[in-house]
């Protein structure tokens, strides 16, 4: 098994591998350990893996991993993931805005004893479009998720193997890899790093990625606390708005009793209608329990063209 695997996603980078690649190679060489550098091609439609072809065919210690089409950041890492076999996985973008010189930082903090580190960027080198909307939301999850580091965005992250090995992501949900680690009980760090303006090329960063974020997070809350048991979420939602209907319905009943009529209150309808939903929601959490209990997922989310290993 090899010590270092750094799994590197990309989506039409061509003007920036080859900078990449001469800035990593040095700093790979000067650690003077067993490593891997794994590329990932997210389907670009550029040159970028004729250029990775190259690397490979030069450079042994260059795998490439090519997607029929983009699937995703999630999936890059997910196929990054499963054919590392490094002790420690370090992850990093392709834009030349991570500065490979900070992965014998992140080496040092795993050696204090941390299973996962971060990357916060400290200085981030982005416009204002950018950074404030992220600053919300690292501040948003860090308070639901207690998990009290800074920049959840941030690509560059290194890890032990095991929790590559412990954790599923898929969607956008490769932001979260801290949050269901410290949920299954690794210790989590970050470290400031060096962040620079993109290279060439263009970003892939639009507002619909704050939006999806937010949504995501919602996912997140939800895998990490009720995906085991799903029951507890919608049981308790469910036998509130039951409870609730049942008291409107009794107080109606004993006003009926005591002789006025209810039939044309509004009240009794929003009292029935509370035990209805009520039932609803009780009845897609014991749903929910059952696909728990019965699931058994083996496709992957993503296609793979070719590997060259």
């Amino acid at each position: 098994m090899k010590e270092l695997s750094i799994v590197i996603p990309l989506f039409n980078e061509k003007a920036n591998l080859n900078s990449l690649y001469s800035l990593l190679k040095p700093v790979m060489e000067k650690l003077n350990k067993e490593y891997e550098l794994i590329f990932v091609d997210d389907g670009s439609t550029d040159n970028s893996f004729s250029i990775l072809e190259n690397f490979h065919n030069k450079d042994k210690t260059v795998k490439v991993i090519q997607f029929r089409r983009n699937f995703g950041k999630s999936a890059a890492l997910s196929a990054g993931f499963k054919h590392a076999k490094g002790k420690v996985v370090i992850t990093m973008d392709a834009d030349l805005q991570d500065d490979p010189r900070e992965i014998p930082n992140f080496i040092k903090k795993l050696d204090e004893g941390y299973d996962i580190v971060s990357g916060w960027r400290f200085k981030r080198r982005d416009s204002f479009s950018k950074t404030f909307p992220s600053k919300l939301f690292n501040y948003l999850t860090s308070i639901l998720t207690g998990i009290k580091i800074h920049d959840f965005n941030c690509g560059f992250k290194a890890c032990k193997r095991k929790i590559i090995e412990d954790i599923n992501i898929y969607g956008e949900l490769h932001r979260y890899i801290p949050v269901f680690a410290y949920w299954k009980g690794y210790k989590v760090g970050e470290i400031k790093v060096k962040h620079h303006l993109r290279g060439g090329g263009k970003s892939k960063y639009g507002l619909e990625r704050l939006f999806r974020g937010f949504t995501d997070l919602l996912t997140v809350m939800f895998l990490t606390k009720y995906a085991k048991k799903p029951l507890h979420l919608f049981g308790a939602i469910g036998i509130l708005l039951f409870l609730i209907g049942l008291i409107i319905n009794i107080y109606l009943f004993i006003i009926k009793l005591l002789g006025e009529s209810i039939g044309d209150r509004p009240l009794l309808l929003l009292g029935v209608l509370l035990i209805v939903i009520g039932f609803q929601i009780i009845s897609t959490g014991l749903i929910g329990e059952m696909i728990v209990a019965t699931r058994n997922k083996t496709d992957e989310d993503y296609i793979i063209r070719r590997v060259l290993e």
